[in-house]
């Protein structure tokens, strides 16, 4: 039997992959030992302001507006629950099961980093939920993106405390039962314990990751796709020539056009005609390494991000233990539960995807006009009595005027909240959550290049290049090539499918050689 793959949450050094493998199930979590040392030091600071009496906001007063309103020790329970109870008021459709795992490794991990003073019971029945796969029932509308995913969360702190729903195999039942059934309880919340729990950036953070992971397959496979197209069309893999890019070295550029030269190497169709009389191709396929360069450049910084928020204390206020000296002073008010950063960077790769599939659009247009591409009109057997594939542009074009939808940023829009104490806020659960879609409608614009290019290349005698030959053989275990017009929306929606899941990409990667990251 193999066995499990444990992952040690110490706030320093969570991945984007490793969440995800967690999220799918395929980890379990721990806390490092250092961390454990880390933990108990800032709780110890939380207990000593109230072993002192002392006034600490987070601790033992109200939150928000209420910040003024002192709560005796007797009620500092009562309060905890009480802000969990009322702040879990979400709207909307449930979570998925792998976005909830989500939420919660990355909070743990936030708090796992030393800096929350949370009892040592949050952190454990957060483990307990993840490893025993117990997943709360979170409705996904809910956030501002700052003061925290304060809504969400509290959805997920619910369930820890013994309340709630959880989700099920037949949808949602009580958290009660499901506590039951693996020898759990309810745990009782300590000062600072709620405010913790849903004050960070966890659901951002799980909808980032997600369309992290999704991308990671999808830019590398757009390439082959261009390069799909770009055998299909005869065009010209000179302007991926290095010296181009070196003259103008940005690293995306730069990345995207190395990519494009393993994947067109010894290309029999592209030695057929590199000496043909055609000067310059359009600039769907010639800018391609400027353009894709771009977006992978978004991407990588996206990723940066991603590293930093993963291994961040996000909640309010923070401890900092400080042994010699303790006292309130020990305890931060600030703001980086504020999702800025992750509003800014999701709405920036969201404008980056609708251009990625906007060049994909044009390069279906070069292929489907006979009088650019030589090839029969909209690619039909018998043009005129056939349509071939004309509507498939159009398909593409629909989904591409959702992505110039999913494109307008969402942090341009802030809400005062909270009686004016909460100001200015990101709009950062939606600005991930429309990422994530956009990811969506991205794989649907490059099936139906890749579907195009696909059939176009049935017109060609010679073969592609090898990373453009596996990929084309994936599509055709799906969709054989056209004899007659026939409905492709199913073989449509499968490829989009396959490319927005992943798989492929490390497929033809075992197969045909890894493509330079």
């Amino acid at each position: 039997m193999k066995e499990e793959k444990i992952i040690y949450l110490d706030g320093e050094t969570l991945s984007s992959s490793e969440v995800q493998m967690i999220a799918e199930g395929k980890a379990s979590v721990e806390i490092s030992q250092d961390s454990w040392v880390k933990i108990n030091a800032a709780r110890s600071v939380v207990d000593g302001i109230l072993e002192r009496g002392e006034t600490v906001y987070g601790i033992n007063t109200g939150f928000g507006a209420l910040v003024k309103e002192r709560i005796s020790s007797e009620d500092l329970s009562d309060l905890q629950r009480n802000l969990i109870r009322s702040h879990a008021t979400a709207l909307g459709d449930l979570m998925s099961k792998e976005l909830v795992r989500a939420m919660m490794v990355t909070r743990t991990n936030s708090l796992a980093k030393g800096c929350s003073g949370v009892h040592p019971d949050v952190i454990n029945q957060l483990l307990a939920f993840i490893n025993n796969d117990i997943c709360p029932a979170i409705p996904r509308i809910g956030s501002l993106g700052a003061s925290g995913d304060l809504a969400p969360l509290s959805h997920m702190a619910l369930s820890l405390i013994g309340e709630g729903e959880v989700l099920t195999d037949s949808g949602v039942g009580p958290t009660r039962d499901a506590l039951l059934a693996n020898g759990l309880i309810g745990i009782s919340l300590k000062a600072k314990d709620g405010l913790s729990l849903i004050n960070g950036t966890s659901q951002m953070l799980s909808l980032l990751v997600a369309a992290e992971q999704r991308l990671s397959q999808l830019i590398p496979l757009a390439d082959i796709i261009m390069c799909t197209s770009l055998e299909a069309r005869k065009g010209s893999i000179r302007p991926a020539d290095e010296r181009v890019h070196l003259a103008r070295p940005h690293i995306g550029q730069l990345t995207t056009a190395s990519r494009l030269r393993r994947i067109m190497k010894d290309s029999p169709i592209l030695k057929s005609h590199e000496n043909c009389e055609q000067v310059q191709d359009a600039y769907s396929f010639r800018c391609a390494p400027q353009v894709h360069g771009a977006v992978l450049q978004r991407f990588l910084q996206l990723q940066e991000t991603l590293d930093v928020e993963l291994n961040s204390a996000t909640d309010n206020p923070l401890v900092f233990p400080d042994p010699a000296n303790p006292g309130p002073h020990e305890v931060i008010s600030q703001g980086n539960f504020h999702g800025e950063i992750l509003a800014l960077t999701a709405d920036s790769m969201s404008h980056a995807l609708f251009e990625l599939a906007s060049i994909s659009e044009r390069r279906i247009d070069q292929i489907l006009d006979p009088a650019r591409s030589n090839l029969p009109a909209f690619l039909a057997r018998n043009s005129g009595l056939e349509s071939g594939l004309m509507i498939v542009q159009y398909v593409a074009g629909a989904s591409l005027a959702e992505l110039h939808g999913h494109a307008m940023p969402r942090s341009a829009f802030s809400t005062t909240t909270s009686a004016g104490q909460e100001d200015h806020v990101s709009m950062g659960a939606t600005a991930c959550w429309n990422l994530l879609m956009a990811t969506e409608r991205l794989s649907e614009v490059l099936a139906c290049e890749l579907f195009v290019a696909c059939e176009a290349l049935e017109f060609e005698d010679l073969q592609p290049a090898e990373h453009v030959r596996s990929l084309k053989q994936r599509v055709r275990a799906i969709s054989p090539p056209l004899s007659r017009d026939r409905s492709t929306s199913k073989e449509l929606k499968t490829i989009a499918s396959q490319l927005w899941q992943g798989g492929w990409l490390a497929r033809i990667e075992a197969e045909c050689g890894r493509l330079p990251r």
